[in-house]
C-alpha cells in the first residue's frame, strides 16, 4: 500500500508579512547603493609626469640680448709675497721687544734690542789698536825716507832700504785691518737693534725679552707676513690654457675675483700676473698668480679660495637664465612659449654662463618666452598659465560713474551691489505666506 504526501499548508498571514518585509529591506538596501554609487566623488586618475589635467600655472621669463664673460674657475691658495722670519746676526742677550703680536710693521722699523756693550768695548779695542798701528806706520815711512837718502850716499846698504819698504808695506795692512775690524764692531753694534726686513704683519713671538739669542736658533725671533698687496696661486686645466694665453698675447689685463671656500661670498678682485712655465703632467693643469690689493685684509696667507678668471667678453648675445635650461632625449632644450599659451620644445645650443646666466648661440631670439618654473610636468604642446596673472575672460568689476557715492560699509574700490530686499507681504495674508513657507521645506 502505498502512502502519499500530504499536501503543503497554505501560507499564513504572518509568514507573508515577514517575507514582504525582508523584500522591502533588501529594495531599500538596492536604492542606498544605488543612490551612494551615483552621488559618490568621481575619482581623479592618476597624476604621471605627463598627466596634467587644465592648464598648468608656470612662470616665465623673457630672452634678452646682454654680455657674457668667458670665465675660468679654480681653487687656490692666497700666498704672500714676502715672509720673513727675523732672526738675530749677532749672539747676545734680548734686552727689549719693541713689536705687539699682530702689529703692522714698516719696513725699518725697530722690533727688538739685544745688549751691545760687549759690541761697543770691541770697537773701543778695535779703534785702539788703529792708532797704534797708525803710528808703527808713520815711523816706517820716516825710517824709508832717511834710508832712501843714505842708499844714494852708499852710507847703507841695499837690502836694508829694501827690508824698511817692506815693513812699511806691512805696517799699511796692519791699519786696514784695524779699520776693517773697526767697521765690522759698528756692524755688530747696528746688528743690536733688529729692524723689520720688509713691511707686513708681525706674528707671534718666537722668544721673550732676557733670553740669550744666538745666530742658530731655528724659530727667529718672529715672522713677518706682507699682506697687501697679496697674491693667490690657482691651477686651471690645460684646455683653457689657449684662451688665456691670447689674451696675454694681446696685452690684455685679465681680472681675477676671489671667492670663499662656498664659493657664494666675493672676497677680492685683483689681475692675472703671470703663469708657471710648464703643465703639471700628473694633473694636466697649469698654475697661474694673480696678484690683489687686500687693503682690507679679506685674503689671509694659506687661505683656500675659489678663484675666478675673466678672460673675455661675449658682447650682444642671447641671455636667458640657467632655470629655464632642460636636459633630456631630445638633448638641450627649452620650453617655448606660444601666442596660444602652449609650449614647445625648443632644441637650443649654449654658450658660457654667468651667474645665473647663460648664453644661447641658436635656437632663441631675443624676445623669446621660456619656462623657468614649472616645467616638470609638461610635455611638447600642453597648455599653460601664467602665475599671479588674471585667468582670460574674466573682466575687471565697473567703475562706478563720477561723483557717486560709495557703497555703505566700503570706503574704496567699486560700489558694492546693494543687499537684497526682503519683499512686504501683507498682514491679511501673513499666515497664508507663513504656512506656505513651511510647506516648502524639505525634510
Amino acid at each position: 500500500m502505498t502512502m502519499k504526501n500530504p499536501p503543503a499548508p497554505a501560507p499564513t498571514p504572518r509568514r507573508r508579512l515577514r517575507r514582504a518585509f525582508w523584500i522591502v529591506i533588501l529594495l531599500a538596501a538596492l536604492a542606498a547603493l544605488l543612490w551612494w554609487l551615483h552621488t559618490r566623488p568621481a575619482r581623479h586618475p592618476p597624476r604621471g609626469r605627463f598627466a596634467v589635467s587644465g592648464p598648468m600655472p608656470v612662470v616665465t621669463a623673457t630672452a634678452k640680448k646682454g654680455d657674457i664673460g668667458i670665465t675660468f674657475s679654480g681653487l687656490g691658495t692666497v700666498t704672500p709675497l714676502a715672509t720673513v722670519t727675523v732672526r738675530t746676526q749677532i749672539a747676545g742677550q734680548l734686552m727689549r721687544i719693541d713689536f705687539r703680536e699682530g702689529q703692522m710693521v714698516k719696513e725699518g722699523q725697530l722690533l727688538a734690542e739685544i745688549d751691545d756693550r760687549p759690541y761697543k768695548l770691541a770697537l773701543a779695542q778695535a779703534q785702539g789698536n788703529l792708532v797704534r798701528d797708525q803710528a808703527l806706520l808713520k815711523n816706517a815711512i820716516l825710517d824709508l825716507s832717511r834710508y832712501k837718502t843714505l842708499v844714494s850716499q852708499n852710507s847703507i846698504a841695499r837690502q836694508q832700504y829694501d827690508t824698511q819698504a817692506a815693513l812699511v808695506i806691512q805696517d799699511q795692512g796692519t791699519v786696514a785691518t784695524d779699520e776693517a775690524q773697526i767697521a765690522s764692531d759698528r756692524l755688530d753694534i747696528t746688528y743690536c737693534h733688529i729692524v723689520a726686513p720688509v713691511a707686513g704683519r708681525v706674528g707671534l713671538r718666537q722668544v721673550d725679552a732676557g733670553n740669550y739669542v744666538q745666530v742658530t736658533d731655528a724659530n727667529g725671533i718672529v715672522v713677518i707676513t706682507k699682506l697687501n698687496p697679496i697674491s693667490v696661486l690657482f691651477s686651471l686645466p690645460e684646455d683653457d690654457l689657449p684662451e688665456i694665453l691670447k689674451r696675454l698675447h694681446s696685452g690684455a689685463k685679465l681680472p681675477t675675483t676671489a671667492y670663499d671656500r662656498s664659493g657664494a661670498t666675493k672676497l677680492a678682485t685683483g689681475t692675472l700676473v703671470t703663469l708657471d712655465n710648464e703643465i703639471d703632467p700628473t694633473t694636466g693643469t697649469v698654475k697661474l698668480r694673480a696678484d690683489f690689493p687686500n687693503e682690507d685684509g679679506a685674503l689671509f696667507p694659506n687661505q683656500f679660495v675659489n678663484v675666478t678668471l675673466l678672460a673675455d667678453t661675449l658682447r650682444d648675445t642671447t641671455v636667458i637664465p640657467t632655470a629655464a635650461i632642460e636636459r633630456g632625449a631630445p638633448g638641450t632644450f627649452v620650453y617655448l612659449v606660444g601666442a596660444d599659451d602652449t609650449v614647445a620644445v625648443r632644441v637650443v645650443k649654449l654658450g658660457p654662463s654667468e651667474d645665473l646666466n647663460v648664453a644661447v648661440t641658436s635656437g632663441l631670439v631675443p624676445g623669446d618666452q621660456v619656462l623657468i618654473d614649472g616645467a616638470d610636468k609638461l610635455r611638447d604642446g600642453a597648455k599653460i598659465t601664467l602665475r599671479n596673472s588674471p585667468a582670460k575672460g574674466s573682466a575687471a568689476p565697473p567703475k562706478p560713474p563720477a561723483g557717486a557715492p560709495p557703497a555703505s560699509g566700503s570706503t574704496s574700490g567699486p560700489t558694492a551691489p546693494a543687499a537684497p530686499v526682503a519683499p512686504v507681504v501683507p498682514a491679511a495674508a501673513a499666515p497664508a505666506a507663513k504656512k506656505a513657507a513651511l510647506g516648502s521645506k524639505a525634510p
